[in-house]
């Protein structure tokens, strides 16, 4: 038999979703494992977002969707709510592609940019799926790595030790998963120097634009002056409206690069489910409180945790701005973070992300997700705080 695809073989197995099935295969077979390692929202779908679904499926939203790459409705909806939210501006018919989930206008993003060899910048921790979907696009992913005694702050002298002549991108992801980093107007700024000096794209992933806590903003970059014209901006419904699994996202910009990602998009997914964009119009222009609820939801957790961890002994916590994840040190513990996250699971019973997915500046760190209800949180605290010495042993 022929060889299979080297490149693809390269590729490891998303960790977070690794995780999470070792954690459900666990449930199942009995055992009481908090899951702590998925960025799935506890929250059900809003009624009249579901609701919207039915209705669409029952008049016949059942087979393709015209035009391909997202029914005008909706092109429509994401247009306007980016003009009023994001101060963008994006024509519906030409600047934007629905797409089967935030992740794939990821990779749809890359794909329409990257020539074989073109380096794309990220910064680190990173979100774990960044560097293999950029080398499936045929890129090389280079880091930027950020320090926690920093507060992860990007600056640009540290963009511009990475810029070199085979420089295309830079990837940002503000809320940040996993450290729950917003970028400020004067990190932005500097990316922006750095984007126009150098003639870079940015790729903007927002998807958790609306979960950002005290008195943090979060500003799309593609707004600045002279970056609409080399910004891609990926935002979806899978976290603000807790509906994750019904796959729905969009990237916007420059009508050129529009054209190419749509080409892409009829050539290999096609397009979302028609029902779904159905769904998603109703979520977007429909009433917008239960995204507030959720919100205040999360910044209730995050206090309670963020607190709670820093008073045990051997686990430091910063602060969070934004998204729902907690991405916690263990400076008393010997282990690296895949020790920790084994140690977590088979000694404490809880299942968190190792900070090493997330890239080198993720080494001793932990991520866990605090979208879950706030009893499983109460509980992981107390097991931590009774078993936290199992995680300081070499």
């Amino acid at each position: 038999m022929k060889d299979i695809s080297h490149l693809v073989r390269s590729i490891p197995a998303s960790v977070t979703l690794a995780v999470n099935d070792k954690a459900k295969a666990l449930q199942q077979a009995g055992q009481d494992i908090i899951a702590l390692a998925g960025g799935d929202p506890d929250f059900p779908t809003p009624p009249h977002i579901v609701e919207a679904a039915f209705q669409a499926i029952q008049k016949g939203a059942t087979h393709y969707p015209a035009p391909m790459k997202g029914i005008m409705p909706l092109l429509e909806a994401i247009a306007v709510k980016m003009e009023q939210e994001n101060h963008l501006h994006c024509d519906p018919r030409t600047d934007i592609v629905v797409t089967p989930g935030g992740k794939w206008a990821i990779y749809l993003a890359l794909a329409a940019l990257i020539n074989p060899g073109d380096e794309i910048i990220y910064l680190e921790p990173v979100w774990v799926s960044y560097p293999p979907m950029i080398k499936l696009a045929g890129g090389q992913p280079v880091a930027v790595s950020l320090s926690a005694a920093d507060n992860y702050r990007i600056t640009e002298e540290l963009l511009l030790t990475k810029v070199t002549p085979f420089t295309k991108a830079i990837m940002l992801n503000t809320p940040s998963n996993p450290t729950g980093r917003v970028l400020t107007w004067e990190e932005l700024k500097a990316i922006t120097k750095v984007a126009i000096e150098h003639d870079l794209y940015i790729i903007s992933d927002e998807i958790y634009e609306k979960l950002v806590f005290d008195d943090h903003k979060h500003i799309s970059i593609g707004s600045l002056p002279a970056m609409g014209e080399r910004t891609l901006t990926i935002n979806g419904l899978s976290k603000a409206y807790a509906m994750t699994g019904w796959r729905l996202g969009w990237l916007a910009g420059p009508t050129p690069i529009m054209k190419v990602a749509a080409r892409m998009n009829s050539q290999t997914v096609s397009s979302a489910a028609t029902f779904t964009m159905h769904a998603a119009v109703a979520a977007l222009q429909g009433p917008q409180d239960f995204v507030e609820e959720m919100r205040l939801s999360y910044l209730v957790r995050r206090d309670f945790m963020v607190k709670a961890l820093n008073e045990i002994e051997g686990i430091a916590c910063q602060n969070v701005e934004g998204a729902f994840y907690l991405f916690p040190s263990f400076p008393g513990s010997k282990k690296d973070s895949l020790g920790l996250a084994e140690a977590l699971l088979d000694h404490v019973g809880i299942a968190g992300t190792p900070g090493i997915a997330f890239g080198s500046s993720g080494e001793g760190h932990v991520r866990f997700s605090i979208a879950t209800a706030m009893g499983d949180l109460e509980r992981a605290v107390e097991r931590l705080a009774q078993s936290a010495h199992k995680l300081m042993d070499a």
